[in-house]
């Protein structure tokens, strides 16, 4: 019989567990286990080859069904081994392409630019409407005079020695071979002997870019509006980044908001609110006649259907709601008091 632990158990998964569950599983074990984030660890380095070995079995239908039948002598038999560190990488590339950011420096492509954060303030009317307004910021753009490349125009970087111009270096951590960012070239595989003065061998520079930015009718505070391409320029010649704005509403004097919902409040007589009345009242669309029945009471919320704020993602448009606040007056002449004496006689 074999001592090794049940697959199911190392990943802590039932048998019946569907792939999304078991492939859940192996992500938490694997973040919390690397040996990037745990160094010298012998115990996580060993928790984590053991998750790779139960999810490159568990992950397989074939191998799974052999396993559920046979255990780990039916994979013996089968001619299955573990992987090591570098075939985990190349196996699982999606599942640490996501966690790590490439899995150790296996990233396809070039790297792309860095996405920038701009914060804009706009008035309460601004965001329930829309506009277009034109921003202004500072990012980095290749410096012109030596091409972006760091080196001083006429010289040309060389190729790194430590990394042998890779961009990344190879280290034995316990079990794994375990790469790493070359520390020398920082990534780039070149090394600046001669550095460009005027970017003083960033190959880039800031300048002042402005940016017309379109945003939409009933945004509010906190949303975030994506710039494609208005990032930083990407420093091994893949796409630039992307421009984020982010949204800070004003409040109103008058009005509150809720979502795509504007709420106020008017005043109203005692005698309208008893009697009834037409009354105006102002909403962000313009004023709005509201018919207000006879004996209504205070705090009554009239809805004025469509007259709030449109909602970002479609879905046509908020509504208006008016709080009515009965007045009592406070300071009444003679006339008034006699009138409101007569009413209490009479019931009132």
């Amino acid at each position: 019989m074999s001592d090794k632990t049940c697959y199911y158990e190392v990943l802590g998964v039932e048998r019946a567990a569907e792939a999304s569950e078991i492939k859940r599983a192996y992500r938490k074990l694997a973040m919390a286990n690397h040996p990037d984030r745990n160094p010298g660890d012998a115990a996580a380095e060993d928790r984590f080859k053991q998750a790779s070995e139960a999810y490159q079995v568990l992950s397989d239908d074939e191998k799974r069904r052999v396993y559920d039948a046979y255990g780990h002598e039916g994979l013996s038999g089968q001619g299955f081994r573990s992987s090591n560190f570098e075939d985990i990488f190349s196996q699982f590339g999606d599942i640490f392409g996501d966690i790590f950011g490439g899995g150790g420096g296996r990233r396809r492509g070039p790297r792309p630019g860095t996405d920038l954060r701009y914060d804009i303030e706009l008035t309460f009317e601004e965001a329930a409407f829309g506009l277009t307004k034109e921003i202004v910021f500072d990012r980095d753009e290749p410096c012109e005079p030596c091409g972006g490349d760091g080196a001083k125009p006429g010289t040309t970087p060389s190729v790194c020695g430590t990394c042998q111009g890779l961009g990344r270096v190879t280290r034995q951590q316990g079990f794994f071979m375990v790469q790493t960012t070359c520390p020398v070239c920082r990534g780039t595989g070149r090394v600046i002997t001669d550095r460009c003065e005027p970017c003083e061998g960033a190959g880039t520079m800031q300048v002042e870019r402005t940016v017309s930015v379109t945003i939409p009718p009933g945004v509010d505070t906190g949303m975030r509006l994506r710039v494609g391409g208005e990032g930083e320029g990407s420093p091994s010649g893949g796409p630039r980044g992307d421009l984020y704005v982010v949204i800070h509403a004003q409040q109103h004097p008058t009005f509150q908001r809720d979502g795509a919902d504007v709420h106020a409040e008017t005043p109203i007589s005692l005698s309208d609110a008893a009697l009834g009345v037409d009354l105006e009242v102002e909403t962000i669309h313009g004023q709005e006649t509201v018919s207000v029945p006879a004996g209504t009471q205070p705090d009554t919320i009239v809805r004025l259907r469509r007259k709030g704020i449109a909602r970002v993602n479609g879905g046509g448009q908020g509504d208006h709601y008016v709080r009515l606040r009965v007045d009592v007056p406070m300071d009444l002449s003679a006339r008034q008091r006699e009138l409101l004496q007569s009413l209490r006689e009479e019931g009132l």
